[in-house]
């Protein structure tokens, strides 16, 4: 169970030593580590490229502190390194005029992966999602990303048969829709 006051979650370790992973809200001073993490998402995704670090770390600045923010991180470390990330964004209406918390991303850093850092972000998605009255947290997965949807499994966590998720993206000349 974490700990209020610390921020610290104790793992189980898988024959090792009980882990300590400390939970905590994105700040400035982690752009530089995140953009990283972000950079080995990308390549993990096939989308590996584009703008420069410099570019990247000014628009992961741009997008969690800017007023208002375009988005939330909440970042998982192993002592001085990131091993994980959960990226988060408010919607509204949901139940009851409530909202809902839209978890955009989780992502574990490779040499973190299956050592429990997805159950601890998990876990603090929720308990943020609850602190701020959301009625619901929401997210998606690649259909063909088998991994991300066994771990959802193991949380116990449901699909939800009901949605059906739609996408555009502006590749250069705007949102487009037929006439």
């Amino acid at each position: 169970m974490q700990n209020e006051r610390s921020g610290w979650c104790p793992l189980p370790g898988e024959g090792t030593p009980l882990a300590m992973i400390r939970v905590a809200p994105a700040r400035p001073a982690d752009v530089l580590a995140l953009t990283e993490l972000l950079e080995e998402m990308d390549r993990f995704y096939g989308a590996a490229g584009g703008p420069s670090r410099e570019e990247r770390m000014r628009q992961t600045s741009e997008a969690l502190f800017s007023d208002p923010a375009a988005a939330h991180v909440l970042l998982a470390w192993d002592g001085p390194q990131l091993a994980g990330m959960a990226a988060y964004s408010y919607l509204w209406p949901a139940v009851g005029r409530t909202r809902s918390l839209y978890l955009k991303e989780l992502y574990v850093a490779e040499s973190h992966r299956r050592g429990g850092v997805g159950k601890v972000l998990m876990r603090a998605v929720f308990a943020t999602a609850g602190q701020r009255g959301c009625s619901r947290v929401e997210w998606t997965t690649d259909d063909g990303n088998a991994g991300a949807q066994a771990f959802y499994e193991t949380l116990g966590l449901p699909r939800h048969p009901s949605k059906v998720f739609y996408r555009l993206e502006d590749t250069g000349g705007g949102f487009q829709i037929r006439a």
